[in-house]
């Protein structure tokens, strides 16, 4: 596996960076955090280098002058938006994250819900955080947002939002997803502070589009299909080259909301300190790239991942058509196709031949095993114990898991669990290889090698269950399959 990203670099270029924009401003600094505060993986997929935790060490250094203001958006808590990296709803992802902040050490006291138009869940899921001593606020609808700057600068726009009561000097305001009204969030606070007689600043931190690599770059294109179902567009920053003459990337959302935090600082200072929604960004993550063709073969591949994925939503009716669509736009623009996916290509060949499930796995160093369905096991679960054997050097005849293992456990599944699949899932596979690792030597070599298996890529023929997903997950594998069910049943 290539790396192409310097995140050593990368670190200490950026905080120093946010430390020079917090001295810009008195003794309040709102900070947007875009995308993921830690556990990126989207970034280190895109950026071969970047550490899923960047942003958060980063964090950790301004411990003691930082609190953490969570938001999320009441529409994503009603139809319990899912957050697919992780498999949990963003709702459930407040929680995690305020006990993962709490547990470095980070205070994590509030949660504003942006969009909040009385919506039962909403109102459900406040009284649960409440219930936990967790300081709930409500960010409302407003109505011409964000075209109306006088109507949203006022009592009866940001006015009316409930005003976070926050102590230190700097908040941090992030969330479990895009779309989920941070700046918004920021924005209120500015107006409310204002009020207060404080003249508190506001700087973003996001990752992506990264600003001074061109517009198509792979990495910014894998940014736009990661957002599909948002409708984000990445587009050039009008403003910033109006005021300097100098071309920069930026998305549509940034852009269509600058004026409004033009005219909030104009209110608040006299002036705008920032020229251009670019102005507004502190990220360094373009700086830190030091071998781009590793970074856009990297990005293609993560494009083509996104697709797989958007057909597995349409085809389980929790995406859209309009996603799969600007997706395979996408990868035009990439000049990239699904066939370019070397473990899609060998699992699906695979499977034409033997015309039954198949899986393929690609190994750090580019070695690709493949994994059948058979009586024992499922065709995912064969290739992850080919993939630690090959990893192990341990011969292909030798037999990890004795099916004197195997059939108790398939028999408590269709006895007494209820189970019709009498195959072994990938979670079950691994606790049956633990338990023969206690008394035979290759058994414990194969668990071993598990942890080489974080980021390398699998593909099936066929959907898997939401047991295996999530435990691919947790193996930190890469995974996509195609959007096919196993069985031709209505109801899976």
């Amino acid at each position: 596996m290539k790396t192409g990203f310097d995140n050593q670099k990368y670190l200490t270029m950026q905080s120093e960076h946010i430390r020079d924009r917090i001295s810009q401003f008195g003794n309040k600094l709102y900070l947007e955090f875009g995308g993921k505060l830690f556990d990126d993986y989207h970034a280190s997929r895109v950026l071969p280098g970047f550490e899923p935790d960047s942003k958060l060490k980063m964090l950790l250094q301004l411990a003691d002058q930082a609190e953490i203001v969570i938001a999320i958006n009441a529409a994503d808590i009603e139809k319990n938006k899912i957050r697919h990296d992780l498999g949990i709803t963003y709702d459930m992802d407040v929680l995690r994250l305020i006990q993962e902040f709490r547990d470095k050490g980070l205070r994590a006291e509030s949660v504003v819900i942006t969009r909040f138009a009385g919506q039962s869940a909403a109102i459900q899921f406040k009284t649960k955080l409440e219930n936990l001593g967790i300081r709930v606020y409500r960010h409302y609808p407003i109505d011409g947002y964000p075209h109306n700057v006088s109507h949203i600068v006022s009592d009866n726009g940001y006015g009316k939002n409930d005003y976070i009561e926050t102590t230190r000097p700097l908040v941090i305001i992030t969330a479990p997803g895009p779309g989920s009204g941070k700046m918004a969030a920021c924005l209120s606070q500015l107006y409310h502070e204002n009020k207060r007689g404080i003249k508190a600043g506001y700087a973003k931190f996001e990752t992506f589009p990264i600003w001074n690599i061109p517009l198509k770059h792979p990495v910014n294109l894998a940014y736009e299909a990661a957002t599909a179902d948002l409708n984000d567009v990445n587009m050039i920053d009008p403003f910033h080259l109006d005021a300097y003459g100098i071309t920069t990337v930026n998305y549509n959302r940034d852009v269509e909301i600058y004026p409004v935090l033009a005219a909030m600082f104009e209110g608040i200072y006299g002036y705008c300190p920032y020229k251009s929604p670019t102005d507004m960004g502190v990220n360094m993550a373009g700086n830190c790239i030091f071998d781009d063709e590793v970074c856009r073969e990297a990005s293609r591949q993560e494009i083509i991942r996104r697709y797989y994925q958007a057909l597995n939503r349409l085809a389980t009716d929790e995406g859209s058509k309009e996603e799969v669509y600007k997706i395979e736009l996408l990868m035009k623009q990439a000049k990239i196709h699904a066939g370019q996916r070397p473990v899609a290509v060998a699992a699906n060949e695979l499977a034409s031949r033997n015309n039954s499930p198949a899986a393929a796995l690609q190994l750090p160093d580019g070695r690709i095993v493949t994994g059948k369905t058979s009586a024992l096991l499922g065709a995912s679960a064969a290739a992850l114990l080919n993939a630690v054997k090959e990893l192990g050097r341990i011969a292909d005849e030798v037999h990890l898991i004795s099916p004197a293992f195997i059939e108790p456990i398939q028999a408590l599944k269709i006895r007494y669990l209820g189970s019709r699949n009498p195959r072994l899932h990938t979670d079950e596979v691994l606790i049956a290889l633990s338990m023969c690792a206690a008394t035979d030597q290759n058994a414990k070599i194969a668990l071993e090698q598990l942890p080489k298996l974080r980021g390398c890529q699998v593909h099936t023929s066929v959907m898997l269950s939401p047991v295996d997903i999530k435990f691919f997950s947790k193996l930190g594998l890469d995974l996509t399959s195609e959007p096919i069910y196993e069985t031709k049943k209505i109801y899976h």
